[in-house]
């Protein structure tokens, strides 16, 4: 299946673009997902912490993800 990943703050400049779309097996989970950005993209790794969101709710690694779920790469943010 394929799977369109939004990116927001530092995780855009690290795909170069506001989106990715990667091709994952069907029983794919959070975990899998993760596993295939730190590969394809290496800096991913560097940042302190970064969540994933599915369909507007933070994710756990065991969570499923389907095709059409709207994924979001959130990475750490700092303020005051």
């Amino acid at each position: 299946m394929k799977i369109n990943i939004l990116a927001f703050g530092i995780s855009k400049d690290i795909f170069n673009s506001s989106s990715v779309c990667l091709e994952m097996a069907n029983d794919a989970t959070v975990y899998n997902l993760k596993y295939l950005l730190e590969q394809k993209y290496p800096r991913l790794k560097q940042l302190a912490s970064y969540m994933v969101a599915v369909n507007n709710e933070y994710a756990l690694p065991g969570d499923n993800i389907h095709e059409r779920d709207e994924i979001a790469i959130i990475p750490p943010v700092s303020g005051g």
